[in-house]
């Protein structure tokens, strides 16, 4: 019985394990479709539920082009020498990520700030409001009807409006000024596109902690930049211009296409003179890098265009000349500026007749109420002033082309131009009629006649002069001359390739003023620049083209070495309008200007220059002018050089003069310049002076 006992024991002990191992291959089998069945959920979920819009996640990474500034060009003088170079410095940069928030690069800055230091005292009300509306765009938006609706722009606008209307920012403690200002930087750059956030005074401390922090701040990264350097001195930078920083940003008065063009609001860029003039050449092509992105996130960067550095440009200009002939004329005006209180300034171009080109522009300027002297090469482009007798080798001219006088028949008799209701009108050497004589127009030209040139005036306008008479002519003579005068380039703009031209002044034409065309016919009216005299007289050198002055002389690429490298552009003579006169006609002017300086006539006004070699053809010029009701007047010359085959024209004017002054110092400047031009920019070895051959 016992063993029955055991037995059956035994076997039921069996059966308790048979029974629990079915039970745990159950609840094992009950696991795995409880997670086959979870899967498979998510497989639905995935792909039937949300399968589209998960597909258009998975395809929406792209590949936009970040870009980078590159290094400027550089500016060299016509003899190589460089005038502007750049000088590099490294850089906080900061390049704007695809789809940033305002929060998002408000967060940036604030990271940023506590790690360099950027001087805030240029801050403005519209960067305080940027820094509060990045807190509070929300909430302001809650005080400006109709927000929901607005377009962006006008929104911004509104925001900022009010924002400055209640000066919601209220005072910025010093690290808050940081905060909005590297904040205006950030929000003012494009997408993908690179702007800097501090460029000067970068400390080794600020570029370690940056550095270490580089991960943590979107965008931001370190880099060089470049600002302007002037080597060997500063003598034309009135010429060549200025260039931004990253404080001033883009131009105002240029802003809108400058953003067209792809700039930032703070990216650097040429802002005056030749340096905006040729920004597009001096800019070079910024370094592009593709950046994968995905859902707005950058991926990966490859560079795919390293950039290039601007291509150079080599002015006309020779430097060391330049500032010669600058100390030429500050000398000779500090030598007379205490006896003539009302002289503003002076003034002197010289250019080759044969191009266009210019080899210098020298200028000074007095404030009268302080009596500071400045330099002011730009002077001769922007300010005119009335030249006088210069003008008249214009004007002989217009006399042989109208046909009131030929070659072969060109005497008149020098003597008080008297007319009814008006004082005398007289030649400088014949003011009581006492000193007449008949003058040919080369002759006229010699002794600077008046009343040679206001009688030419009124055979042009058909007038019959007599003595005593009214004087009776419409006032379509005024077009008549100036027409003669405007295509020497006298009184309309030269063209230079210098931003800032002046055009001059004309004085009223109307019948009520008919006597004044006699003063215009001699250079007493209407007012020039003196780059316009300078024009006007490569032309009567040159035998009547008209040509577009220059200060450009090539464009050319740099070597690996940085040395000048390939000429991609090389300045040719643009000839804006050709004078239509015959060889006589011409030969009676330039014969003229030639008697001028080597006429027999002791009456002849250049004999200062008849011992400058190569020998040179001139003509004076003084006008009478006033400040207030203290008489002044302008002396003025214009010269060039050989005479037969010139290769050298200058102008120069001392306009404001006192009456008892001489020409003296005209002459002076004139002659250091000429001789000066010679030494420094073309050799005399060699040279063959046939300038007085057919004179």
């Amino acid at each position: 019985m016992e063993f029955f006992r055991k037995v059956r024991k035994t076997n039921n002990k069996r059966k308790q394990k048979k029974s629990v191992i079915p039970f745990r291959l159950n609840f094992l089998f009950l696991i795995v479709f409880l997670l086959f069945a979870a899967l498979i959920g998510q497989l639905a979920y995935l792909q039937i539920l949300h399968g589209t819009m998960f597909e258009s996640e998975v395809s929406s990474s792209e590949t936009e082009t970040e870009t980078q500034n590159v290094q400027r060009g550089q500016i060299y003088d016509s003899t190589g020498k460089v005038l502007v170079s750049n000088k590099s410095a490294r850089a906080i940069t900061y390049t704007k990520p695809l789809n940033v928030t305002n929060k998002e690069m408000y967060a940036v800055a604030k990271d940023l700030a506590a790690f360099i230091s950027v001087p805030t005292k240029n801050l403005t009300a519209t960067n305080k409001a940027d820094f509060y509306l990045a807190q509070h765009e929300k909430s302001v938006n809650k005080h400006i009807p109709g927000a929901a609706k607005m377009t962006p722009s006008a929104l911004y606008k509104a925001q900022l409006d009010y924002v400055k209307k209640n000066k919601l920012y209220g005072s910025l403690s010093p690290t808050q000024k940081e905060i909005a200002l590297l904040y205006s930087k950030m929000s003012g750059a494009y997408a993908l596109s690179t702007v800097y956030l501090k460029t000067e005074g970068v400390t080794d401390k600020e570029m370690a902690e940056v550095g270490e922090h580089l991960s943590e701040m979107a965008g931001v990264k370190i880099g060089t930049s470049w600002r302007r350097d002037y080597p060997n001195g500063t003598s034309v930078k009135s010429i060549i211009g200025t260039v931004t920083n990253e404080k001033t940003g883009l131009p105002n008065d240029s802003i809108n296409q400058l953003l067209a063009k792809g700039y930032s609001r703070n990216d650097s860029v040429g802002s005056s003179y030749l340096e905006s003039r040729y920004e597009d050449i001096l800019k070079g092509t910024r370094k592009t890098i593709d950046v994968e992105t995905q859902n707005g996130k950058i991926l990966k960067e490859t560079t795919k265009y390293g950039g290039k550095k601007g291509d150079n440009i080599v002015l006309t200009i020779n430097d060391k000349f330049q500032n010669e002939v600058q100390k030429f004329l500050e000398d000779g005006f500090n030598g007379i500026k205490g006896s003539n209180p009302y002289a503003p300034g002076a003034y002197v171009v010289v250019i080759n007749p044969n191009t266009g080109g210019i080899y210098a522009l020298a200028g000074v300027s007095r404030n009268l109420s302080t009596g500071k002297v400045t330099s002011n090469a730009l002077g001769t482009i922007n300010q005119s002033f009335v030249m006088g007798s210069v003008v008249k080798g214009a004007q002989v001219m217009g006399g042989l082309t109208s046909g009131v006088i030929t070659p072969t028949n060109n005497s008149l008799y020098d003597e008080p131009i008297k007319l009814k209701g008006t004082a005398p009108k007289t030649s400088w050497f014949n003011k009581t009629g006492g000193s007449g004589m008949s003058l040919t127009a080369t002759q006229a030209l010699e002794v600077s006649s008046n009343s040679y040139m206001m009688k030419l005036t009124m055979m042009e306008a058909g007038y019959k002069y007599v003595p005593g008479g009214a004087l009776s002519m419409p006032s379509s003579i005024f077009d008549k001359l100036r027409q003669n005068f405007n295509q020497f380039g006298l009184g309309v703009k030269t063209g230079i390739d210098i931003p800032g031209e002046g055009l001059g002044y004309a004085g009223a034409s109307n019948q009520a003023n008919i006597g004044k065309a006699l003063d215009l016919s001699f250079g007493n009216y209407d007012s020039y620049t003196t780059i316009q005299l300078a024009q006007y007289v490569s032309m009567i050198a040159n035998g009547g083209y008209r040509l577009q002055p220059h200060v450009l002389e090539a464009i050319r690429e740099s070597n690996a070495d940085g040395s000048l490298g390939r000429t991609v552009y090389q300045a040719q003579p643009n000839v804006l309008n050709v004078y239509s006169a015959s060889g006589a006609e011409w030969n009676v002017v330039q014969n003229g200007f030639y008697q001028v300086v080597h006429g027999s006539m002791s009456l002849r006004t250049g004999s200062a220059y008849a011992s400058l070699k190569p020998e040179v053809s001139a003509k004076s010029g003084t006008a009478q002018t006033f400040h207030g009701t203290a008489e002044t007047i302008t002396n003025s010359l214009i010269m060039y050089g050989p005479s037969k085959d010139a290769k050298v024209a200058m102008a120069v004017v001392f306009p404001g003069m006192g009456t008892s002054s001489s020409s003296s110092v005209v002459a002076s400047v004139a002659k250091q310049t000429y001789e000066a031009f010679w030494k420094d920019v073309i050799t005399t070895e060699g040279f063959t002076d046939s300038s007085n051959e057919g004179n």
